[in-house]
């Protein structure tokens, strides 16, 4: 191997997690910052947590239930449906 030319090994590496778990390990970085752990991984911990941002869970909710109803109905009421936007939009 050439010298000087890999990064300097940390063994004592403190990882720091934004629940406040920490943990040493190796790296190439002397401390380490992350958001989410094995502490609060909710694979690791079998919490789910549920994380709306800007009502993207009630967007798709909708999506859904608008689209088994234009299944169910056939496809003239899809025809409607769609002329019915465009109405709206344009007015």
């Amino acid at each position: 191997m050439k010298k000087d030319i890999h990064p300097k090994y940390h063994s004592g590496t403190t990882v720091k997690c934004a629940c406040g778990h920490e943990f040493e390990t190796g790296s190439t970085n002397p401390d380490i910052k992350v958001e989410i752990c094995s502490a609060c991984h909710p694979f690791y911990t079998g919490k789910q947590k549920m994380i709306d941002r800007a009502g993207r869970v009630e967007r798709f909710q909708q999506k859904m239930e608008k689209k088994s109803t234009l299944k169910n109905t056939g496809k003239k009421a899809k025809r409607q449906e769609k002329k019915k936007k465009r109405e709206v939009k344009r007015g």
